[in-house]
């Protein structure tokens, strides 16, 4: 038998026991093991539960108890889950988390702590997509060249609905916070960072790659409006949150931002609240993985993948690699260096010679157009909306801030980056 302890018994912890429950047969079967959680450690003991194992808000109880073979963190945050989880492993104790700030963070110190110890993390990118295992032993033969997600569900269903109905991002903000995708401060979500911390975890997986959220391009979706929507469908776009890792020579990019993605492409027919990934190994070539990134079952699910993996004594290093990845010369690439297309709007005075004025400019900085389009308003001002041909993004901020600086330009100039 197989005993866990539940540290945060929440919408994912009570899937957990009651799927662990219905499903008891099969998982048995499938892990050779009975398995059964037998305590749960929570916040506040006054609050309704739909569980019947006895509960506690003493971490202690579980972290102490010596019949308790893996303990499942789903505390959120970052410094008390490290605690906790570090303190699991000097206690001996297997551990499995859904908690992808906590890893974005402290993975490599974990993975050093854990020794042969399982620590499974399934869960903490992309709900029920197995893209962890998928990674980690799946595609283990390739090089992997780039690594394309769109892993925030709140994000997606907002841009979803802009794209298909052309609504305002603030309305649709809205209608996600009525339903439940969204928090009541959604930044975490429409800023990015939700989506950086799932990607910097992938990262190390794939490049072995230890970089922390400050390190990395990260720009959220508040920003995009139905002007920005309109242009894309024009081109042939669709926008997405994309988090994007890329293997540049001795290099490796990391960066979550809006994107433009042309309408045929496999990911950029990922909708709703839908969490997908596009993986591109030198072998394998390009690898689909689609569902549900989030939710109480969906999550539950991999977090018993991991119990089940371990419970057959199946442990295999925690970021999958023994050795340093690519000879450990693979270093961060500087954000200024990316080398992309970009799509740009400016908010301009309607009158002859603006257009010639700008182009001058984005010449000057090696910036060449490849097409642009004039959306007139009601005053004297109109947006200006243009896409590029590749350059190099420290020379197209600079010049934008340029033109930021122009009298003929009424506010702060936006891009959007287009992946090709």
């Amino acid at each position: 038998m197989v005993k866990i302890g539940i540290i945060g018994v929440g919408t994912v912890g009570e899937s957990v026991i009651k799927i662990l429950e219905k499903n008891a047969d099969i998982i048995k079967a499938r892990s050779g093991k009975k398995i059964v959680v037998t305590k749960g450690v929570v916040r506040d003991l006054n609050k309704k539960r739909d569980v019947t194992i006895p509960l506690s808000t003493n971490i202690e109880e579980i972290l102490q108890d010596d019949e308790i073979d893996i303990v499942v963190e789903l505390m959120g945050g970052v410094e008390k889950p490290y605690q906790v989880v570090k303190k699991a492993l000097l206690n001996n104790k297997n551990v499995v988390t859904a908690n992808k700030a906590l890893l974005a963070y402290h993975r490599y110190d974990l993975q050093q702590s854990a020794g042969n110890l399982a620590l499974g993390f399934e869960a903490s990118v992309a709900g029920g997509i197995p893209i962890i295992t998928a990674l980690r032993e799946g595609l283990s033969a390739n090089h992997i060249e780039a690594i394309r997600g769109i892993l925030n569900g709140t994000c997606n269903f907002i841009l979803t609905k802009m794209m298909n109905e052309g609504a305002d991002f603030g309305e649709i903000l809205k209608e996600a916070q009525e339903l439940g995708y969204a928090e009541a401060d959604p930044t975490f979500d429409v800023g990015g960072f939700d989506a950086a911390h799932k990607l910097l975890i992938l990262a190390s997986i794939a490049y072995g790659i230890d970089a922390k959220p400050e390190d990395i391009l990260i720009e959220g979706i508040e920003s995009i409006t139905t002007e920005d929507i309109e242009f894309a469908k024009e081109f042939g776009y669709n926008i997405k949150l994309l988090a994007i890792a890329k293997k540049v020579e001795n290099s490796i990019e990391l960066r979550v931002h809006p994107a433009l993605i042309k309408q045929n492409e496999m990911i950029a027919k990922v909708d709703g609240v839908m969490n997908g990934i596009s993986v591109i190994g030198d072998s394998v070539g390009e690898t689909m993985y689609y569902g549900a990134g989030a939710g109480g079952d969906a999550t539950a699910s991999a977090v018993i993948a991991d119990i089940i993996q371990i419970a057959r004594d199946k442990n295999s290093p925690m970021l999958g690699f023994k050795k340093p990845l690519e000879g450990d010369t693979l270093t961060l690439q500087d954000p200024n260096n990316i080398i992309s297309k970009y799509y740009l709007r400016l908010a301009v005075e309607d009158k002859i010679g603006v257009l010639a004025k700008i182009t001058l400019l984005l010449s000057e900085f090696n910036i060449s157009i490849a097409s642009v389009l004039q959306k007139d308003t009601s005053t004297n001002i109109t947006n200006l909306l243009f896409s590029t041909h590749k350059c190099k993004e420290s020379d197209i901020q600079t010049a934008l801030a340029q033109i930021d600086k122009m009298d003929c330009v009424h506010k702060k100039s936006i891009l959007i980056r287009i992946e090709t």
